[in-house]
């Protein structure tokens, strides 16, 4: 099955990555062997590179990379500083040890560092700059915007608030670089504690317009308008959400941990039944239509199932090969790559092939070229299309 061009009728569905990125994390935090971590990291690395767009939202990838490397050092430095709880024979160096009073007994600044202690510590903070890059890979592929459109109507209001601020962030970060380029201009200083005070009343003064501008434009169309709903649905809807909330956390720690998968599962599956049906009953009391509804369609299915199935595999090897996906650090020893789990691992580049190839991967076919030479407006909008009108509340009022 051929991947089509990614338009806005064939675009994935944004929770179908959520889901695919989460089977990885899931996976992830099922082992602590490099090598496949290392896997997982490329899997994820693979397909980010492949199915990427050119929106700003995706190039939060590297930062979570970054993020992932920093705690992965940060990890390393505690266990070099502070010990580890694992003991060792091989001694890489004797630091001076802090002495401690009685009270912070069990805890010790310095002394002995061993190499287990240090491969142990690379272990674990591996598995935890991997969990970081997993949901980066979610972040830098799904949309943000066509995600929140697709919250059930319990949460529509969480849903708008999350869209406003989306939407003002980027006013805001253009307004401070606009009075920083008008203060450089007129000879002032733009940097020290007195600039931000006199850059920051002016953005706030306008954030503070534009609020009340959007709040009469909401209120005008009717947002935050509910339907009347019996109290016992009411009280129903609220015992639902939160068992069902309760179940999924528990149930998401007893798959996670190493004792908890016999009782993971089910929980996990009955809290998710439980919430959703909270969240639709909590639905009723919205009373709007929701406009171009996001489909999900078999690619959905194709991408969502492939991070299901990793972490499903992943959490089966557990039981046929413990070892391999946990080596030890004592005493050391080279880890191994086992087959089958590096080959469930693979199973996640199915959105490489199956998902709808962003529009910047045509941008050297004739068919790119072709729509850029049929549309000579988008490169140089007339004055009267990019000009605001003043019926339209929504409209951003221009800048002085």
């Amino acid at each position: 099955m051929s991947a089509p061009h990614a338009t806005r009728s064939t675009a994935l569905h944004a929770g179908a990555w959520w889901v695919w990125a989460l089977g990885l994390a899931t996976a992830a935090s099922r082992t602590t062997n490099p090598l496949l971590l290392g896997l997982l990291i490329g899997v994820a690395g693979y397909v980010v590179a492949v199915r990427r767009t050119d929106a700003p939202w995706a190039r939060s990838y590297g930062a979570f990379v970054r993020l992932g490397l920093v705690v992965l050092g940060i990890r390393l430095v505690f266990a070099f500083v502070l010990g580890s709880p694992i003991p060792g024979t091989h001694t890489l160096v004797t630091l001076p040890e802090l002495p401690l009073p009685d009270w912070a007994k069990g805890v010790r600044v310095g002394g002995r560092v061993t190499a287990e202690g240090m491969l142990f510590a690379l272990y674990d903070g591996l598995k935890l700059a991997t969990l970081l890059i997993c949901v980066g890979a979610a972040n830098a592929l799904a949309n943000p915007a066509r995600l929140l459109k697709s919250l059930p109507g319990a949460l529509y209001e969480a849903g708008v608030a999350v869209v406003v601020a989306m939407t003002f962030a980027p006013h805001l970060v253009a307004d401070v670089q606009r009075l920083r380029a008008a203060r450089r201009l007129r000879g002032r200083p733009d940097r020290g504690a007195k600039a931000l005070l006199q850059v920051g009343l002016p953005v706030l003064e306008g954030a503070l317009e534009r609020s009340v501008a959007l709040a009469a434009a909401m209120d005008a169309r009717g947002y935050g308008r509910t339907a009347q709903v019996p109290p016992a649905v009411r009280r129903l809807t609220s015992v639902l959400t939160l068992g069902g909330l309760l179940g999924v956390c528990a149930g998401t720690y007893g798959l996670l941990g190493d004792s908890g998968g016999g009782y993971g599962l089910p929980l996990l599956v009955v809290g998710l039944g439980a919430a959703m049906a909270g969240l639709w009953l909590g639905g009723r009391r919205s009373v709007r239509t929701r406009y171009r509804p996001e489909p999900w369609g078999v690619r959905a299915w194709l991408v969502s199932g492939s991070g299901v199935a990793v972490a499903a595999l992943m959490i089966a090897a557990n039981g046929y090969a413990p070892g391999a996906l946990h080596p030890p650090a004592v005493p050391l020893t080279a880890p191994v790559l086992p087959l089958w789990p590096a080959l469930s691992l693979l199973v996640g580049l199915v959105p490489a092939v199956v998902a709808p190839v962003p529009a910047r991967a045509g941008v050297g076919t004739g068919a790119g070229r072709s729509a850029r030479s049929s549309s000579p407006a988008r490169s140089a909008p007339s004055a009267s299309s990019v000009r605001p009108s003043a019926s339209d509340p929504f409209t951003k009022e221009p800048t002085h």
